[in-house]
């Protein structure tokens, strides 16, 4: 039977399915931790683990293809911000890190992510940065950002913030978080997740596409800048995601009675 959604709000509608309440992530988080032992941590989880088991699920699972690689070849020298299509819960913890190489990569991710024990750490690990809950924690993320491009890293946004499994089309969303590519003056990508029909198999294959550099227009305000950068970012995000054949989830908004 096809399984259907009902949604209210693109906005703000979740439906990652793990009823997981978020943790302030307030001043005490430490977003840049320190000593040798935190070294081996983030390689051992990242590069031991985390790399292989995300090729072979990604492989296993959703036979997953990427084109567009190449359009990052000039840039493995520099830190590059992108952003994407959050449309599964455990492909887009893993994609980055497939993409990325040889840069590792660092996810900006809700604070929900931070809440599972024992998990969070190797999360943490991994390269999640949370989104702060107040100006004092907004201070030490920004201070981490700051680092990792310093140290021309990869870093992953999802823009949409909330994930609807395998959802074909791209939600509206914000241009707050398209200021950082502007103040850092690096490359802006696209990527987009999409769904084809396998010959085999109920779940579909997932295809992702990268897209750019994208840059903003010159001689803008800030607020302009960021605005035009997101509509160049989201208009290709659109122009891909009609590649998408198959919906192996129907999303249908419910009509809310006034």
């Amino acid at each position: 039977m096809e399984k259907i959604i009902y949604y209210t709000d693109e906005l703000n509608d979740e439906f990652a399915g793990d009823n997981l309440k978020p943790r302030v992530i307030d001043e005490n988080y430490i977003y840049l931790p320190k000593g040798i032992w935190k070294k081996f941590t983030r390689f051992f989880w990242y590069r031991i683990v985390a790399t292989p088991l995300a090729a072979l699920y990604l492989k296993i699972t959703l036979h997953h293809k990427v084109i567009g690689r190449k359009n990052f070849k000039k840039y493995k020298k520099q830190a590059v911000i992108v952003y994407g299509n959050h449309t599964h819960n455990i492909a887009d913890a893993f994609v980055p890190s497939m993409i990325s190489t040889p840069q590792d990569a660092f996810v900006i991710v809700n604070p929900n992510n931070m809440s599972i024990p024992v998990i969070k750490h190797v999360i943490a690990s991994l390269g999640a940065i949370p989104l702060p809950a107040n100006a004092k924690a907004m201070k030490n993320f920004n201070r981490c950002l700051d680092k990792r491009i310093e140290e021309k890293r990869f870093i992953m946004i999802y823009p949409e913030a909330h994930i609807w499994p395998y959802y074909t089309k791209i939600r509206p969303y914000k241009s707050l978080s398209f200021s950082y590519p502007i103040h850092y003056n690096v490359p802006a990508f696209a990527l987009t997740n999409t769904y084809v029909k396998r010959k085999f198999g109920k779940k579909p294959k997932m295809v992702t596409y990268i897209d750019g550099p994208f840059y903003p227009d010159e001689g803008l305000s800030m607020k302009d800048a960021r605005e035009n950068l997101r509509d160049k970012i989201y208009n290709q995000q659109v122009l891909r995601s009609k590649n998408s054949n198959v919906e192996y989830i129907k999303y249908v908004k419910k009509e809310v009675k006034e």
